[in-house]
């Protein structure tokens, strides 16, 4: 099996390094634009499955791609809860909390790393007991970095090595047995069919 990640295409407020969880932030038209130039390039990779995130920022992204007319919503795909920490950038948090990085010490009053993880690996077991060869995931780019990092049966801070831009595709795959990751951070140009 493989699995096609989808980032969601920039936000204004990805755009300026705020964390953004639950906040239900829309694209922007950026984001709309480039969001539209994968629709050929994951028709071409031809996903048997589509799984997306609810927020519309994922889930309109999934649509511009061409993939939202029969895309199942999984609530596990959620972008990390960064709590108290929501719409924050990292340098105000950082004035309160010096030396703060998501990955080791968390959002305040937001949800722990094992948690997300926990979310994770729900949606790859039922992922796994699909029984399909090719599956497209759009949701968040913390969230896309636990993902990858438990497909690899790593830890989930193994995440933090792994960035992720909005708007890019990755592809999870094996060698031979061995989870591996395929592709990462795939940026794609107007008229592209195949990157992958």
């Amino acid at each position: 099996m493989d699995v096609l990640v989808v980032r969601h295409g920039p936000t204004e407020w990805s755009r300026t390094g705020r964390h953004t969880g639950r906040t239900d932030v829309p694209l922007d038209p950026a984001g709309r634009a480039l969001a539209a130039t994968l629709a050929p390039v994951v028709a071409a990779w031809a996903p048997q499955v589509v799984l997306s995130s609810p927020l519309a920022r994922a889930l309109d992204t999934c649509r511009l791609a061409g993939c939202g007319e029969g895309a199942t919503i999984d609530d596990d795909l959620r972008e990390w809860d960064y709590g108290a920490d929501e719409g924050r950038t990292t340098p105000e948090i950082r004035r309160e909390r010096p030396g703060w990085t998501v990955w080791r010490d968390g959002p305040a009053e937001g949800e722990r790393i094992e948690e997300v993880a926990a979310r994770a690996d729900r949606a790859l077991g039922r992922i796994a007991a699909l029984g399909v060869d090719r599956v497209a995931v759009f949701s968040h780019g913390h969230f896309l970095r636990v993902f990858a990092a438990r497909w690899l049966r790593l830890p989930p801070v193994t995440g933090a090595h792994l960035a992720l831009d909005a708007g890019t595709l990755s592809l999870l795959g094996h060698e031979r047995e061995t989870p591996v990751i395929t592709r990462w951070n795939v940026s794609v140009g107007a008229g592209a069919v195949s990157v992958l």
